[in-house]
């Protein structure tokens, strides 16, 4: 295949290096973040690539660093693809009401996370708390880029942060499975000021 070349009479896009290399530097961490909030690789790359699209539109305002940012396009799109999934499945449920026909039966996801304590307890948490908990602790993210994917200052963030994790705490508790035992290397506050 040719490279594709800008017609002779068009204005140089500027930024369109700066985008090639975002693309580049960030299209696996990208997917692994999704892949570990989607279930399916087809499913992840098709918000990874809607997020590009997105990113392609807005190449001419990409930061430096650009990766929270494209976390915070990822985490939006999926919100609108679960607000969607949840209004189609809303709509299933009132038309088998409707017909008299039964409720769908819950998704095998539903299911796995209820095999053991933590994802039990994980699951309970509020979105944007669980949110939290994996910029952190599966994201690597420190607090100062996590804040910036969810749009708050660093300070807010932690407190979100501390707060989540104490959620998390208590309901593991609840489930009869503490966290661990070592409390200070289990919710390290020095973790939380970076």
């Amino acid at each position: 295949m040719l490279p594709v070349d800008d017609p002779p009479n068009a204005v140089p896009d500027i930024y369109r290096h700066r985008f090639e290399r975002c693309f580049r530097d960030h299209y696996a961490q990208l997917l692994a973040f999704l892949m570990r909030r989607i279930y399916g690789r087809e499913i992840a790359e098709d918000v990874v690539a809607e997020t590009f699209a997105i990113a392609w539109r807005r190449r001419d305002r990409i930061p430096d660093p650009a990766l929270p940012w494209l976390y915070a396009i990822a985490a939006h799109v999926i919100a609108n693809q679960y607000r969607s999934t949840r209004r189609r499945h809303n709509l299933d449920l009132r038309l088998a009401h409707e017909t008299g026909g039964l409720e769908p039966a819950p998704s095998p996801a539903e299911s796995l996370d209820r095999r053991d304590a933590f994802s039990t307890a994980f699951a309970l948490l509020a979105e944007p708390e669980r949110e939290v908990l994996r910029l952190i602790a599966w994201d690597g993210l420190d607090t100062r880029d996590a804040a910036q994917v969810f749009g708050c200052s660093p300070g807010a963030f932690r407190v979100r942060l501390h707060r989540a994790r104490r959620k998390l705490a208590k309901q593991l508790e609840a489930a009869g499975k503490p966290p661990h035992e070592d409390r200070a290397t289990a919710f390290n506050p020095a973790e939380e000021t970076k």
